[in-house]
């Protein structure tokens, strides 16, 4: 198996053990195990956890800091923020294990170096969606369209439906919010 490959492979099994055991209760051995290779032979792509964790969220947040780049470049207007939310659910959505992961291991995530850089991320993406003279109230609308495209992901699983259709309806939630920020 080429190396690119058995990194990848490394990265699922290591993210399947870390949301069913936690982060925290999972061993380079047990990853090791699962894929019925040699600790050694996983020291080879990776000396740590972290190092899983953080090749993980390289990995999976790269359409994020895509996403980031290319709203930098464009103009602040509601048509570019509306697009950055349609462009942020496609990323979330592919991303969704590691978000789940991240939900259920909120505590130990902080504790580590791709917590602070999600953080980061998190808040640059959220003031790409405001204009710095918004009111309280409009930028709090920005930053709860991301949290609604979050919650979205997590709990809208429970509600009876088509998946498509909670799709769309977390959706335009989200587009709803900050067509009302920007009204004002």
């Amino acid at each position: 198996m080429a190396r690119g490959n058995t990194r990848q492979r490394i990265q699922d099994v290591a993210l399947e053990l870390f949301a069913e055991h936690g982060y925290e209760k999972t061993s380079l051995r047990e990853i090791a195990e699962r894929l019925d290779v040699t600790k050694a032979a996983l020291y080879y792509h990776f000396k740590t956890k972290e190092d899983i964790l953080i090749g993980l969220f390289h990995d999976l947040t790269r359409p994020m800091d895509e996403l980031i780049e290319w709203a930098q470049e464009q103009p602040r207007t509601l048509e570019t923020k509306q697009e950055v939310l349609r462009r942020y659910q496609v990323a979330l959505a592919d991303a969704a294990p590691l978000f789940r992961f991240m939900q259920e291991n909120q505590a130990t995530v902080r504790e580590l170096s791709v917590g602070l850089t999600f953080k980061e991320r998190m808040i640059t993406l959220t003031g790409l969606l405001y204009d710095p003279d918004f009111a309280l109230k409009d930028k709090v609308r920005c930053v709860s369209a991301i949290f609604t495209m979050h919650a979205g992901m997590f709990f809208m699983q429970n509600v009876e439906g088509d998946p498509e259709e909670k799709h769309e309806a977390v959706l335009e939630v989200a587009l709803d919010l900050i067509a009302q920020a920007h009204e004002a």
